[in-house]
C-alpha cells in the first residue's frame, strides 16, 4: 500500500514555513546544531529563487528545495545524524549546478561535502537502455553489473541511505509524468534500490518502493489487486477488530501486556506470493494480519502459544525469524491459523526492538563517532559487513524476470566498474588501462583505438582506471595494435583478455614481419638491459626452438613472451656463480641453508620434513601448529583443527611450535643511463618514478650537454629481480624528453 505522508508546513503566501518544519523535524530526531540545519534551508531556498530569476531552474518542473526537505524527512524518521540532513536538503541545488561542492565544504564542512559528493557520484548509476546498444548490451547484465558497482561505491552507509530518500521522492513524484518516464524511473527503483532498502533491512522505505514501482511496471495486475482490496476493506476491518479484542482478553488473563494492531498488506508482496504459490487472491493467507508487540523475547513465544491455543494452526506455515533471523537481520515470529468463522490469518509476534529493527534496519544500530554505544552491539557493522559482501539483494525477487540468478552471485572485489559516453557499465579487473576497456567493449575498438578520455580528460593508454570513472575510447581508421602494448614493462595491457586478442592480431600477419618485428623487440630489450652479449644458438636451444628465425616470428606474434627470453638471455649470459644475480625468478638453490619447508619455519630444532596436514589445510596466514610424527617429519596443523585439539590432550609433548617462513627479499645495485633532452624537472620526475617504485638509489650523477642541449644521467639502484628493472626503464623511457633508458654492465664490478 502507498504511504500515507503529512504535508510540508506552508505560509499565507504558499511557501514553505521553514522554522514550522524545522521544529517538526526535531520532534523526530535530535538536532546537535538546529541552527546549521535552518542555515542549510534557507540558502537551498535562496538558491532556487535566484536560479528561477535567471531561468535556470529543475527543467523538470519539480521544486529541487521541496525535494531536499522531502528527503530530510525520509532521513528524519530514519533517526540519521545532522549532517545527513544537511546534506539532503542541499543535494539537489548541487545536483542542479546552483552551487558547487566546495562552497558546501566552506559553508557546511568537510563532512557534509562528501556525503553530496558520494550521493552525487550514485546519481551516475541508471538502467535506462539504449535500444540501439541493446544487442551489445543487455538489460539482465546491465543491472547485474550497476548493482555491483552500486557496492564498490559506497564507502559512507549515510551515502545510501540519501540515495534511497532521493529516490524515494523522485518515485513519489512522477505520478502525473509521461509514462515513459513513469516506468524508466519505476525500472530503476525496483532493480537497484527497493533491492538496497531491502539489504539494508528498511522495511517501510523497502514496501513504498516496491509498491510504487510496481504501479507503474504492471498497471492492470497492481490495480486488480487494489480493486480486491477496497471491495473487502470494510469486512476485513471489522473482522480484525474482532479478533484483536479477543487476543487483547487471552493476553491479559495470561498476563502479557503487548500492543495489537492490525497489519495492512502491500500490493507487490500479495502479487508475489499468487504467482510464487500459483495461488489466487482467496489463497492469500496474510490479506487478513494482525501484529502483536511485547516488550521481552519469552513474551514472544508466549504469546505464540496463547494464539495456538485460540485457533488451530495451519501446517507449514510458522516461521521462526528469531532463532533463524533472515540474512538481512529481520527477526520475528510468523504463525498461521485458522481464525474466527474458519477464515485464515496471519499473526506476526515481535519485540518492540525487532520492530524497530525491522522498520528502520541499519539506522535502528546507527553508530555517531566520538559518542557513547554499548561496544557489545555489531549489528551496525554486521549490516555494513554484508552491504559490502554480498550482491544477494533480493532474494524475494527471484520470480522477476529471472532475477535470482543474478542477485545470487558473490560480489567480486577485484573488479572495478566503469560507465561508456552511452551511460552503460562495463566491469574490467581492477588495475586496468583504457586499452584494456577498449577490449572488452569489442575487439576491433581495441585493435583501432588511438587515444583515451577518461571523465571528459584526455589521459595515456596506461592511466590505470577506477571505478565510476568514464571511459571514452579515440579510434583511428586504419592501423592495427603496437607490438609495445604486449611488452608487460610497459604498462598498455593489464588483463589477460586484451593481451590474448593483441597476440592474436599478430598471429595472423605475416611471418616475414613477425620475424623482424621480433628480431628489433627482442635486441632493444636485450640491449636496453645489458645482455646484448647472448649466444642466439645457446638461447634457441635452452628455449626448444629450432632456428633463429623462428624465434624471432614467436616473439613477433607473441606465441613467445619477451619476458621469459630475456630471463633465459640473463641466465647464459649471467651465470649465478659470476653475475649479480639478478633473477626474474627465485631460484631455489640461492636460498640459504634452513630449516624450512614448504614455507614453514620450525621453532629451535635443526632440518626436519615437513608436511601439511590433510585435515585441516593451513595455508598460508592460518595459525598453526607442528605434530612430530614416527618417521614422516612434522606435520603442520591449523591451530584450531580438531585432530590436533585432541593430539594437545593426548600426546602434547609431541606438538611443536611452528611458523610461516618468508624468503627474505634481496636487492642488487644496478647502474642505470639515462639520455635524455634536458629540461627543467627532469631528475625531479625520474626520482618520483623511483619512489613510487619504492626503490632504493645508492648513487646518483649528472652531466648536461650545453651544445646539443642534452643530458646524461647515471643512477645506482637496488634492484631485486631482471622483472622489476625492465618495468622501471620501460617507464623511465616514456617520460618526456627522455631518448634512451638501459643499464649499464660494468664488467669490472663481476
Amino acid at each position: 500500500m502507498v504511504q500515507v505522508r503529512a504535508q510540508q508546513p506552508v505560509n499565507t503566501d504558499g511557501s514553505i514555513n521553514i522554522h514550522v518544519w524545522l521544529e517538526r523535524i526535531q520532534q523526530r530526531v535530535p538536532l546537535t546544531s538546529p541552527a546549521v540545519l535552518l542555515e542549510a534551508c534557507e540558502w537551498a531556498r535562496d538558491l532556487e529563487r535566484q536560479a528561477i530569476a535567471a531561468e535556470n531552474f529543475w527543467a523538470e518542473g519539480a521544486s529541487s528545495f521541496r525535494t531536499g526537505l522531502e528527503m530530510a524527512e525520509i532521513l528524519a524518521d530514519l533517526k540519521l545524524d545532522q549532517d545527513s540532513l544537511v546534506a539532503a536538503v542541499i543535494y539537489r541545488a548541487v545536483r542542479e549546478r546552483q552551487t558547487d561542492l566546495a562552497e558546501v565544504e566552506h559553508r557546511f564542512g568537510e563532512v557534509v561535502a562528501g556525503l553530496v559528493d558520494g550521493v552525487q557520484r550514485m546519481a551516475a548509476i541508471s538502467v535506462s537502455q539504449n535500444p540501439a546498444r541493446a544487442t551489445a548490451f543487455s538489460p539482465q547484465a546491465q543491472v547485474e553489473n550497476l548493482r555491483r558497482m552500486l557496492v564498490t561505491m559506497i564507502d559512507d552507509v549515510r551515502v545510501a541511505l540519501i540515495k534511497l530518500a532521493e529516490r524515494t521522492c523522485a518515485i513519489r513524484a512522477v505520478k502525473n509524468a509521461p509514462e515513459e518516464k513513469r516506468y524508466r524511473v519505476a525500472r530503476e527503483v525496483f532493480d537497484i534500490y527497493a533491492p538496497l532498502a531491502h539489504r539494508l533491512g528498511i522495511g517501510h522505505i523497502k514496501w513504498e518502493l516496491e509498491d510504487l514501482s510496481f504501479r507503474y511496471l504492471e498497471p492492470d495486475q497492481y490495480m486488480q489487486i487494489a480493486r480486491l482490496l477496497d471491495e473487502r476493506r470494510l469486512d476485513r476491518q471489522q473482522y480484525i477488530d474482532t479478533v484483536m479484542q479477543q487476543l487483547r482478553d487471552s493476553l491479559e488473563e495470561a498476563g502479557i501486556e503487548a500492543d495489537i494492531s492490525g497489519r495492512a498488506k502491500h500490493i507487490y508482496s500479495i502479487w508475489r506470493k499468487m504467482k510464487r504459490k500459483g495461488i489466487d487472491f482467496n489463497q492469500v493467507y496474510d490479506v487478513r494480519a494482525v501484529r502483536i508487540l511485547v516488550e521481552r523475547l519469552p513474551h514472544c513465544y508466549a504469546v505464540l502459544g496463547v494464539v495456538h491455543s485460540l485457533w488451530r494452526h495451519i501446517p507449514n506455515e510458522f516461521d521462526d525469524y528469531v532463532a533463524n533471523p533472515k540474512e538481512n537481520g529481520y527477526r520475528s515470529l510468523h504463525t498461521a491459523v485458522v481464525g474466527p468463522q474458519g477464515k485464515v490469518l496471519e499473526v506476526q509476534i515481535r519485540t518492540r526492538n525487532m520492530h524497530e529493527e525491522a522498520e528502520l534496519g541499519v539506522c535502528a544500530h546507527w553508530r555517531y563517532k566520538g559518542t557513547d554505544v554499548d561496544t557489545a552491539s555489531n549489528a551496525y557493522e554486521d549490516k555494513i559487513a554484508w552491504l559490502r559482501q554480498v550482491l544477494e539483494w533480493h532474494e524475494e525477487m527471484g520470480d522477476i524476470g529471472g532475477l535470482a540468478d543474478q542477485l545470487r552471485v558473490d560480489f567480486e572485489p577485484d573488479r572495478i566498474y566503469l560507465f561508456t559516453p552511452d551511460g552503460h557499465v562495463l566491469d574490467v579487473p581492477k588495475g586496468a588501462t583504457p586499452l584494456d576497456f577498449a577490449y572488452r567493449i569489442h575487439t576491433e575498438i581495441g585493435h583501432n583505438c588511438r587515444g583515451a578520455k577518461v571523465n571528459g580528460r584526455i589521459v595515456p593508454l596506461t592511466y590505470v582506471l577506477q571505478t565510476g570513472e568514464q571511459v571514452e575510447i579515440i579510434t583511428g581508421k586504419q592501423g592495427g595494435p603496437s607490438r609495445d602494448w604486449l611488452n608487460p614493462n610497459l604498462g598498455y595491457l593489464n588483463t589477460s583478455r586484451a593481451r590474448a586478442k593483441v597476440q592474436g592480431w599478430f598471429k595472423q600477419q605475416a611471418r616475414e614481419q613477425n620475424v623482424q618485428a621480433g628480431k628489433l623487440m627482442l635486441e632493444r630489450e636485450l640491449t636496453r638491459l645489458a645482455l646484448n652479449g647472448a649466444d642466439y644458438a645457446q638461447l634457441i636451444d635452452r628455449l626448444g626452438i629450432r632456428t633463429q628465425e623462428d624465434l624471432f616470428a614467436a616473439v613477433g606474434s607473441g606465441d613467445q613472451r619477451l619476458a621469459h627470453v630475456v630471463n633465459v638471455a640473463q641466465q647464459l649470459v649471467e651465470p649465478e656463480a659470476h653475475s649479480e644475480q639478478l633473477e626474474l625468478l627465485p631460484r631455489r638453490s640461492s636460498r640459504p641453508p634452513s630449516d624450512r619447508r614448504g614455507d614453514v619455519h620450525i621453532q629451535g630444532v635443526g632440518n626436519l620434513l615437513t608436511q601439511l596436514a590433510g585435515c585441516c589445510q593451513p595455508v598460508p596466514g592460518d595459525p598453526i601448529i607442528g605434530y612430530i610424527t614416527v618417521g614422516r617429519g612434522v606435520t603442520v596443523h591449523r591451530a584450531d583443527c580438531a585432530t590436533a585439539m585432541q593430539l594437545q590432550d593426548r600426546e602434547s609433548e609431541r606438538l611443536i611450535e611452528v611458523s610461516w617462513g618468508r624468503e627474505p627479499v634481496r636487492t642488487y645495485p644496478v647502474e642505470i643511463s639515462i639520455r635524455a633532452y634536458d629540461r627543467s624537472g627532469l631528475l625531479r620526475d625520474v626520482s618520483q618514478l623511483l619512489a613510487n617504485e619504492k626503490l632504493n638509489v645508492l648513487e646518483v650523477s649528472t652531466r648536461t650537454n650545453k651544445d646539443d642541449n642534452s643530458a646524461l644521467m647515471l643512477l645506482t639502484v637496488e634492484i631485486p629481480d631482471l622483472q622489476l628493472l625492465g618495468r622501471l626503464l620501460g617507464r623511465i623511457g616514456q617520460l618526456p624528453n627522455v631518448i634512451e633508458a638501459r643499464r649499464n654492465r660494468q664488467e669490472g664490478r663481476r
